[in-house]
């Protein structure tokens, strides 16, 4: 439930380090399919080897499946597989269902989006009187995130109801006006599960069970709870000092409709093909929930243009979990990754298999080749990059060789594996530099968690 990486400034995602990892499925028939497929389980393996990502994935296309396994193991201690059916923490993959459950409650006219949020909240302070459920779907109301305040790791382990989880932030200031800015927030799915259950008459646990996951027969789907007995369920791992332990405990009553949900690949695939497909939402309501109101956010999900081409994501963290799934709805290929073990590789891995999808070719860190750039070529590059207002890469040449500070961190040595074309070993990161029409550098795009990030040359 923390902010997904996606959520988070370039400061966070640069560097951050990672790998990449899969289950591969069938192959499907024709040639270029199975050679996509190969290819994905080739990926997977290096980081399923190196044991730094255990869970399930799924990959379809136009509504024919091409990878479906489990990698790694449910629960360590009885050595128990992961597959398709296995039960994984959501994380914020969760705010996607929150999301819609608002958008039916608004197509059902039980709910206005540009309503203030006191209209369902009464008791709400005054300094949300200009916050509206629209602001809180994307991000945009200003409300401080009390999973980053200093206390949250005492509290998370106490049981908490919804009135007892605002009152922990309803007395602070906004941290900016409603719609003037993006910042990741879990409150704002918090209030926003208030919302679902006084505009739709059921808890929210009940709501989403009967409005979202019955309809499109998602029976491996739903709240999770500690007391329940729950078949199939993965237990969730951390890396620690000295090696993998169980992780954290988090009391699933507080992560709410920001990411307490639980579900299967098999159930999400057919969340993505009911979701998209219309079996939900109206036409209206799809657009709305799919159109980004600021920095690419739109209401519980992602959307990145590239290349002509388009992708609706999210991705999830939790104590123990960590998710990452897409549709691109030009060709109907979903991607799910749902992992039982904290770490980066549920995002990279879904990013390439993206790729993969998509035609497109995937290195790993072990075929990357090294070659010999003269000093003047590399004094080319020096300079400093800005990917934000106030973050920015500094390139430089010491003692003969590339690099790359980011702001407030420290610098890491980049290798060349062709002229404009740069990788770094301590990290899964790529940095390749663009040339104007004179042929003079004038800017490098950071390829790092599925991500490229531009940034211009000052």
């Amino acid at each position: 439930m923390p902010p997904s990486p996606v959520a988070r400034p370039a400061a966070r995602l640069l560097f951050a380090i990672g790998a990449l990892a899969l289950a591969f499925g069938p192959f499907a028939a024709d040639q270029a399919q199975a050679q996509d497929v190969g290819r994905m389980d080739q990926v997977v393996r290096a980081s399923s080897d190196a044991d730094v990502f255990s869970g399930a994935v799924l990959v379809a296309r136009d509504g024919r499946i091409l990878l479906d396994r489990g990698y790694g193991l449910a629960d360590r201690e009885w050595n128990i597989p992961n597959d398709g059916d296995v039960k994984f923490r959501l994380g914020s993959l969760s705010k996607q269902f929150t999301a819609v459950a608002v958008m039916l409650l608004n197509q059902q006219g039980k709910l206005d989006l540009d309503a203030p949020i006191k209209t369902w909240l009464p008791d709400a302070p005054a300094a949300w009187d200009a916050v509206t459920p629209r602001h809180l779907l994307s991000h945009t109301a200003g409300l401080p995130n009390f999973t980053a305040f200093p206390d949250y790791q005492d509290l998370k382990t106490r049981p908490a109801t919804l009135e007892q989880l605002i009152a922990r932030f309803r007395d602070r200031p906004l941290d900016f006006a409603p719609g003037s800015r993006f910042a990741y927030s879990n409150s704002g799915y918090v209030l926003l599960s208030a919302i679902v259950e006084a505009a739709g008459g059921q808890t929210y646990a009940d709501f989403v069970t009967d409005h979202l996951f019955q309809p499109l027969g998602m029976t491996d789907s739903g709240y999770d709870r500690h007391d329940v007995i729950l078949p199939r369920r993965a237990s969730g791992y951390t890396p620690g000092a000295e090696g993998i332990v169980n992780a954290d405990y988090v009391d699933m009553s507080i992560p709410t409709g920001a990411g307490a949900l639980y579900s299967t690949t098999r159930d999400l695939l057919k969340w993505e093909q009911g979701l998209f497909g219309g079996r939900l939402l109206n036409a209206q309501s799809l657009a709305a929930l799919t159109t980004p109101v600021r920095d690419g956010y739109a209401m519980g999900l992602i959307v990145s243009e590239a290349d002509g081409k388009r992708l609706i994501w999210h991705n999830g963290a939790i104590e123990g979990f960590n998710t990452y799934m897409a549709y691109d709805p030009g060709d109907r290929t979903a991607v799910i990754v749902l992992g039982n073990l904290n770490g980066e590789a549920p995002d990279k891995l879904g990013a390439a298999l993206v790729t993969l999808a998509r035609g497109g070719t995937v290195t790993l860190a072990s075929e990357r080749r090294a070659v010999a750039l003269s000093p003047e070529v590399l004094k080319a590059y020096e300079g400093v990059y800005d990917l934000a207002p106030t973050f920015a890469l500094t390139i430089s040449v010491v003692d003969g060789k590339l690099m790359a500070q980011a702001t407030g961190q420290p610098a890491f040595a980049l290798t060349a594996e062709a002229q404009d074309a740069f990788y770094l070993t301590a990290v899964d990161a790529q940095i390749s530099f663009t040339r104007d029409a004179s042929g003079a550098v004038d800017g490098l795009v950071l390829h790092q968690g599925g991500r490229d990030m531009p940034a211009k040359r000052q």
